[in-house]
Parts: structure tokens; C-alpha cells; sequence
């Protein structure tokens, strides 16, 4: 098997097209995050900015007749490949042909890298995940059948939610006036109110304002105005009595809507505009090309409460004998050693520092 290594934005429309024919059949590499037009929306994003579009690298799988048959981004700095688009990309895999697996070890050699780390790998990926050295869930909502499937199904597995959802919009219509919900919204106004909403979260919960980095604005407003039927973003917003409530911008695959980016007007909190805003876009894919909506990483018990399927995504990494992957795998064995001590909070601050360090080593 031979392995092409090209620069994102001199991927030639033939490979796109077979990259984005890969993606179709099996629903979870539907992601928005695996398709190509992501990792060139990263590409030009640090390109605008200032940043290496270089950087930013394909791994192009081939037969021996010359085909592509698989896939691999990575964002290469020095002698380390990270996810595209890390901390903003939810999902990493090989896009490739059924059964195509390769021995790691030729993409390291490929990329001219000593190390690949991983932070959300799909866990049933045959080259890397087998590496991972912790997992999480991924939160699905599927449905095939259109709303009222989901919501019976949703009843038969004891879930209260969308009753409670349903009684807060009609106390919510009530009290404040109307619910009116948009997809799909060219809203400017809507998007920017939704960034610092964000911006004020994160502040508040003391973490990285990741819109502080110049190419995260800019691949995020890139995004908002991508309205492609296969790929781009798509702002919801939910206005109630003519103000608005909650705003979400989510990316979009062929058949999958992928949660991003949410925020709610804290004045309205008490009716869970947010959870309300997810209600109606679920009721929104009836009838259309999406049949899926997922929630991402992170146990939050809405996630856990609107989800009727999970994928299981791993972190880790893979690495030669060498300086970087000795470092990264002395970090693991620290934070795994902690984790494994009855320390109470304490034992995740190992794993606590790590992924905020990959966070500011993915936004610079």
C-alpha cells in the first residue's frame, strides 16, 4: 500500500470527490468533522490568520492500482500530528474502504512525525484506537422514523424529558408570549448574540475563551455562512415573545447534524430554552435528509436524557521511540497512576492539566 501526503488545499477534486464517497453507507463517518470540506475550512481559516495552512496534511491511502482507499488528516507541527481543527473538532477516524486498516507506524513515517495524538478517535477505527489510553461516549439521537418514533421511544425507555420540555414551552408561552423557532437562519445578529453568550460562559466557568484565537473566528464565521446541502454550518434559534432565548450553531453532514456550539439568554432560563431549541430541531428533521442528531462528548444529563444511541470515542496516541512520545506517555502514566488513587478531586488534575494544555497547543 503507498501513502500520498499532500497539503489540504492542494487536494485534487478527485480525491475530494472519493474522500466524500467514502463517507457514504456506513452513518458514522457521516460526521461533519471527517469530511473534507472540514479540514479545508480549518486550512484557510489559519491561512487568513496569519497561521501555517501547510500545516495541515492529508494522508491519501492507495491501492496498488493507484486508488484512494483511505484517508487521514493531521494538523503537523514539528514532529507531532494532531486532530484538524483541535480543540473545535469532535471527531478523528481513517475515512476509508471497508476492512482498510494500515499499520500506524507507515503513517508516522509518511507524515514525517514521531508522534499522532488523538482526543476524540472513534473507537471502533481499526488503525488508531486500539492505541487509546482512556474513552468516553458520544451522545446520539437517532431518528430514522421522524419525531413521534423518537418521542415514543423515548416514553417506552422511561424518559420524562420531552413531557417536561413540553410543559415548560407552554408555561413559557404563557408568561413571556410566543415560541418561535428558525432553522437554518441567516440571522448576523442571532450569530454574533450566540459567540458572546459563549465568550460569557466560558468565561464564567473559568475556562479558555477560544474565541480570543484569531483563526476559531474565523472558521467559525466561515462555517455560519456554509449552507452547502451536504456540509456547513446551521444557526437555530428559539425567540420567545419576540426576544431571543437560545441559539445554537451545529454543523451539518449529509444525513447527521452535529451539536457545536449552544447558548441560552439566561433570563429565560427557567423554561430550558436550550433543551426547547433541541426539541424543535429534532421535530424539524422530519420529512428531510437528516436522521440523526449528534450531541458530542461530555456526560451532561441532557445528553444522557435526549440520547438513544452512543459511540464510544477514545484519546491517546501513537508514537516511534522518541523524545516526544517518551513525554506523552510519561503524561499518561502520571495521569493514569492519579486517576486510579482515591484522591477525590485531586486524581483528575493530572488529566484536567492535560487536555488544557492540548487545547492552548491546538489554538496556537
Amino acid at each position: 500500500m503507498k501513502i500520498d501526503v499532500v497539503s489540504a488545499l492542494d487536494l485534487s477534486p478527485a480525491d475530494i470527490a472519493r474522500w466524500s464517497s467514502l463517507q457514504v453507507g456506513p452513518l458514522r463517518l457521516d460526521s461533519p468533522f471527517l469530511s473534507p470540506r472540514w479540514t479545508q475550512a480549518v486550512a484557510r481559516a489559519l491561512d487568513a490568520t496569519g497561521k501555517k495552512a501547510s500545516d495541515v496534511k492529508v494522508a491519501i491511502l492507495r491501492d496498488d492500482t493507484g486508488q484512494a482507499i483511505g484517508f487521514l488528516p493531521s494538523r503537523v507541527r514539528s514532529d507531532v500530528g494532531m486532530p484538524v481543527g483541535a480543540p473545535m473538532c469532535d471527531y478523528q477516524a481513517l475515512v476509508a474502504a471497508p476492512g482498510v486498516a494500515i499499520d500506524p507506524r507507515q503513517l508516522l513515517a509518511a507524515l514525517h512525525v514521531h508522534r499522532l495524538d488523538f482526543c476524540h478517535m472513534q473507537a471502533d477505527d481499526e488503525t488508531l484506537a486500539r492505541h487509546g489510553r482512556g474513552q468516553a461516549d458520544s451522545w446520539i439521537v437517532e431518528a430514522p422514523d421522524g419525531y413521534a418514533a423518537y418521542e415514543a421511544g423515548r416514553r417506552a425507555a422511561g424518559s420524562g424529558v420531552l413531557k417536561d420540555i413540553d410543559k415548560k414551552r407552554r408555561k413559557a408561552e404563557r408568561e413571556v408570549g410566543p415560541a418561535v423557532f428558525t432553522a437554518l437562519s441567516n440571522s448576523r445578529a442571532d450569530f454574533e448574540q450566540l459567540i458572546a453568550w459563549k465568550r460569557a460562559q466560558l468565561v464564567a466557568t473559568g475556562q479558555t475563551d477560544y474565541f480570543r484565537t484569531p483563526w476559531v473566528v474565523a472558521l467559525v464565521d466561515a462555517l455560519f455562512s456554509t449552507r452547502d446541502p451536504d456540509f456547513g454550518g446551521g444557526l437555530y434559534s428559539l425567540h420567545l415573545g419576540g426576544e431571543l432565548a437560545a441559539v445554537h450553531l451545529h454543523l451539518r453532514g449529509s444525513h447527521t447534524i452535529h451539536g457545536w456550539l449552544i447558548a441560552h439568554n439566561a433570563a429565560f432560563e427557567r423554561y430550558s430554552p436550550g433543551l426547547m431549541l433541541f426539541q424543535d430541531i429534532l421535530k424539524s428533521m422530519d420529512g428531510g435528509p437528516y436522521v440523526r442528531l449528534d450531541l458530542g462528548a461530555g456526560d451532561y444529563r441532557f445528553k444522557r436524557e435526549l440520547s438513544n444511541a452512543r459511540q464510544t470515542v477514545v484519546f491517546g496516541f501513537y508514537g516511534s521511540p522518541s523524545p516526544a512520545a517518551f513525554v506523552r506517555s510519561a503524561a499518561y502514566g502520571v495521569r493514569q497512576m492519579a486517576e486510579a488513587l482515591p484522591l477525590g478531586r485531586m486524581s483528575q488534575l493530572p488529566g484536567k492539566a492535560m487536555r488544557r494544555l492540548d487545547l492552548l497547543r491546538g489554538l496556537h
